[in-house]
């Protein structure tokens, strides 16, 4: 799996910005160790398969609209030890239950977000 346990503010160029743009840019583009349906099995079914989200990791009637649109040819990481917050680039939106947070490089201001625990629980709102 593919995942991070940390957020942005993190002092780790990977726990927070940096994690899923580095595995699709630098391990799936560059590298060619994953190909791109693996890196997305990775980070999205999988995760939500062993943590028991059963509305949550496939795009399918009935679940839980979470997706990210990005650019494969370009798509990165910025982040580094002395500026661990740098945005990634190549992300173009980001839908978070179903609602735009991100659209072009900039945050939309909303916050659908939901913190939920193994299984699905929901265990609160996001704000």
């Amino acid at each position: 799996m593919v995942a991070s346990d940390g957020g942005v503010n993190s002092q780790h160029p990977r726990v927070g910005a940096g994690t899923f743009t580095r595995v699709l840019g630098v391990y799936v583009r560059e590298k060619q160790w994953l190909t791109l349906p693996e890196a997305i099995h990775k980070m999205t079914s999988l995760p939500a398969q062993r943590l028991g989200w059963k509305d949550r990791g496939t795009l399918r009637k009935g679940s839980v609209a979470d997706l990210v649109l990005f650019d494969p040819a370009t798509v990165i990481d910025n982040s580094t030890f002395a500026n661990p917050a740098a945005l990634s680039t190549g992300i173009e939106k980001v839908f978070v239950n179903g609602v735009l947070v991100w659209d072009s490089g900039k945050p939309t201001g909303a916050h659908p977000g939901i913190v939920i625990g193994r299984k699905g629980a929901v265990l609160g709102l996001r704000n």
